[in-house]
């Protein structure tokens, strides 16, 4: 393998890795693709402007020969006519020669000019298709653009609410639903307590009794009522 081959191959290599580069830099920003091909084609552009010149110069200087040449026709054969007229078969005779050499001059002028003009119709065309193109291309650059540039804002939008978590206000709450019911629990149980404490029963006790002697009181007035009335019932018989 000579080092032309190598050096060859490596810049090659070398090459194949510059445009992944490239082309990963244009995905993650496609502004720069849209003005890298716009930029071409206005190069483009340019070059045919400057063939489609050339050419229609070349155009117009076939007309420019072509008029002289019909012209120049034109004369000879109104001198030929004078020689003719004059019997001047000397001069008749050279200028019909001359006016050969013309016929001849404007049939191929007469041919390049129609190819003339054919070249530069198809190439002012394709100028006004390759503005089209990169008039079509601007317009879609500023479309697809807008619509990348929404799209990132739309998944921004979804990353920032996704990393919204709830977690952190649920627990707060969660701690103050653990507190509430801890504290009514709290509540609950001194209840419970102050009705099962010594001094709770003997209170209860002692309320019990006042109302058990009470109740004996009662039955105890009510037997002596009903004697004194069974007694006072006898004497008057």
């Amino acid at each position: 393998m000579s080092d032309i081959s190598f050096f060859a191959r490596i810049a090659n290599l070398f090459k194949g890795f510059l445009s992944i580069f490239i082309s990963d830099i244009e995905k993650e920003h496609p502004e720069i693709a849209y003005e890298n091909a716009i930029n071409s084609m206005v190069g483009k552009y340019s070059k045919l402007k400057a063939a489609t010149a050339a050419i229609i110069r070349r155009r117009e200087d076939i007309d420019e020969r072509f008029k002289q040449v019909t012209k120049d026709l034109a004369q000879t054969e109104a001198e030929l006519s004078a020689a003719v007229a004059t019997n001047q078969d000397d001069l008749a005779l050279i200028l019909i020669q001359k006016k050969n050499q013309l016929d001849v001059q404007a049939a191929e002028l007469n041919g390049d000019m129609e190819t003339a003009h054919k070249d530069a119709d198809e190439a002012k065309g394709s100028i006004l298709q390759v503005q089209g193109e990169i008039k079509k291309l601007k317009a879609e650059r500023d479309v697809m653009l807008a619509r990348m540039q929404s799209a990132q804002a739309r998944i921004k939008i979804q990353e920032q609410l996704e990393g919204l978590s709830v977690d952190a206000e649920v627990r707060a709450l969660d701690n103050v639903r653990e507190h509430i019911k801890n504290t009514i629990a709290q509540a609950n149980l001194g209840k419970e307590l102050a009705d099962t404490s010594l001094d709770s029963r003997l209170a209860a006790l002692k309320s019990q009794t006042g109302d058990i002697q009470a109740k004996q009181q009662l039955a105890e007035l009510k037997a002596k009522r009903a004697a004194q009335q069974a007694s006072q019932g006898q004497k008057s018989m």
